[in-house]
């Protein structure tokens, strides 16, 4: 273990949580079903060769900045206010001297409210650019190194001295790691620079099938993860909302989603165009906001109750209304 750092708390933009609840409430209130939420690939090249991942190294391509400036404008447009920014690893990404703190600096230009960077933490982690950080960390070091590569104590060491916290870890369930949901939340909880943790179900897209969750598994992840939530740990993930994820009931694709890569877009996810796979999707989060956004009022009122916190840059709330 590295000596603990300093951190200091990432410190909130002037307004912009005010304004980003207002426009979640007003976009529940009416029920909006244009794009809210948008993911944009700045590079599809990735150090790693995790076994769940199916989309890295397609094409190994950086896209260059003038074409990222046109994909956000266009995603801001269409009602867009809620950024992540994807690879591949996209802190790998560059054009010329131009880094992913470039692309953040012209999201807030442009007038996004809310941008997150999803890594597999083995870049560095001090990104207080950064709304959020959701860094990749997928269990115990066995079991994390048996899907990433051995790759673990260099997350963890970048986690540890990471000097803002606004880091998440972001786990992705499956047959490899399915004992492990508990051990990652713990560590979140012992890690100062982290808000919490957030849970997805493997998604079988080709080539990764024996990954894939049992259904007897899929709903016991989802009544653990519930668990934990009832017994105040900071996860994300949204307790009315598990049983759906649990039995494929919520519904799917989310419309409110949109992910776009080199002008290309996508409702929801790219895994829409592979037959089938939408229907065995396990990433909670589209799930939650499909729900959130048809005004489901247990949904409604949890996110009320808890993610106000997260908005402020503190540890998420783990109550349950």
């Amino acid at each position: 273990m590295n000596a603990p750092v300093a951190v200091r708390a990432a410190r909130p933009r002037p307004h912009a949580g005010l304004a980003l609840g207002w426009f979640g409430l007003t976009s529940v209130l009416l029920r909006r079903r244009d794009p809210i939420v948008g993911s944009l690939i700045v590079t599809d090249r990735c150090n790693l060769a995790c076994r769940h991942c199916a989309v890295a190294n397609l094409r190994r391509i950086d896209y260059r900045f003038t074409i990222l400036q046109q994909d956000l404008r266009n995603l801001y447009a269409q009602g867009v206010r809620i950024l992540l920014l994807y690879g591949g690893e996209p802190l790998l990404w560059h054009d010329g001297q131009r880094t992913l703190r470039d692309v953040v600096a012209e999201a807030r230009a442009i007038g996004f409210y809310w941008v997150v960077i999803v890594t597999n933490g083995t870049r560095g982690l001090d990104l207080p650019e950064a709304d959020l950080v959701l860094v990749s960390l997928d269990g115990t070091r066995e079991h994390h190194d048996a899907i990433r590569g051995r790759t673990y104590e260099t997350v963890l060491a970048n986690i540890e001295t990471a000097t803002t916290a606004n880091l998440c870890l972001y786990m992705a369930v499956n047959r490899v790691n399915v004992d492990d949901v508990e051990f990652v939340a713990d560590l979140a909880v012992s890690l100062p620079a982290v808000r919490g943790v957030s849970y997805n179900l493997h998604t079988p897209y080709p080539g990764t099938e024996a990954l894939t969750l049992s259904l007897e598994q899929r709903r016991d992840v989802c009544e653990r993860i519930g668990g934990l939530i009832r017994l105040g740990l900071p996860v994300l993930n949204l307790a009315s909302v598990l049983p759906r994820v649990a039995d494929f009931s919520a519904p799917r694709p989310c419309p409110q989603c949109v992910i776009v890569e080199d002008g290309r877009q996508w409702t929801c996810g790219r895994c829409i165009e592979i037959p089938g796979l939408c229907e065995q999707c396990g990433f909670s989060f589209a799930s939650e906001l499909s729900l959130l956004f048809r005004g489901e009022p247990r949904v409604v009122l949890e996110v009320l109750g808890r993610y106000r916190s997260l908005l402020a840059g503190a540890r998420v709330r783990a109550s349950v209304p």
